[in-house]
């Protein structure tokens, strides 16, 4: 997960001009949505739901402190998806023919276009498995529990079983594979944080009680908020 605490990504403070209202949409035309919890105290979420950005702030803020963090929050999911550099500043694939154009993409980004899957496709039937290919027909499913997580979550397990169209096991020719993605290590310490909270019934997003895999912020850490 990419939490962080501290000041906003950039260390920059937005002007009073660009904080004048709170954007109805996200750059790449994506819904905002501000939500106010009377369970936060101390901390500002941003997180991606069913193609929303959801910026969830506690309910004692006022205006002008809603307005700034949800201009600081959007501005770090924005880096966070440019993190996942072969997605930068797109809408994530939402649909199953998204999602395979995407799949396409990244095969011809990490694996020279070897990895030509037959169908990729979001399945809700995956409880135990994030993602599963089938190398013999070439049909790779996500589980629908990703839809909510970091787009270079996403990408990592959508790479990882593209890569198992090409090495079937999990031996030293398949992590090579996958060594070119600059985020595999992050986002298997990703998820398996999410297992771990998940089989232990902890809810996740903080303490908000919202739902969602966020970005956090400490607001008492944070420039101008006491």
């Amino acid at each position: 997960m990419a939490g962080a605490s501290g000041r906003p990504a950039g260390n920059r403070t937005p002007t009073p001009a660009a904080l004048a209202a709170v954007p109805l949409t996200t750059p790449e035309g994506a819904p905002v949505e501000v939500r106010r919890s009377a369970r936060r105290r101390r901390t500002v979420a941003a997180f991606w739901e069913n193609g929303t950005a959801v910026v969830a702030i506690p309910a004692s803020f006022t205006r002008n402190q809603e307005r700034e963090w949800v201009h600081r929050m959007l501005e770090k999911l924005r880096l966070q998806g440019e993190r996942g550099a072969p997605a930068a500043g797109k809408r994530r694939p939402r649909s199953d023919a998204a999602l395979a154009g995407h799949a396409a993409e990244l095969s011809a980004k990490y694996f020279s276009g070897r990895a030509v899957p037959s169908s990729v496709r979001w399945v809700g039937n995956q409880n135990s498995r994030w993602g599963s290919a089938t190398p013999s027909d070439g049909s790779i499913r996500l589980s629908d529990k990703l839809r909510s997580m970091p787009q270079w979550v996403i990408d990592y397990v959508l790479l990882h079983e593209l890569a198992h169209l090409l090495v079937a096991g999990h031996n030293a020719a398949f992590w090579r594979l996958l060594e070119a993605y600059s985020d595999t290590e992050r986002a298997k310490a990703f998820l398996e944080g999410v297992s771990f909270a998940t089989s232990r019934g902890l809810a996740p997003g903080g303490d908000s009680g919202d739902g969602g895999w966020n970005d956090t912020d400490d607001v008492d850490d944070a420039a101008g908020i006491g």
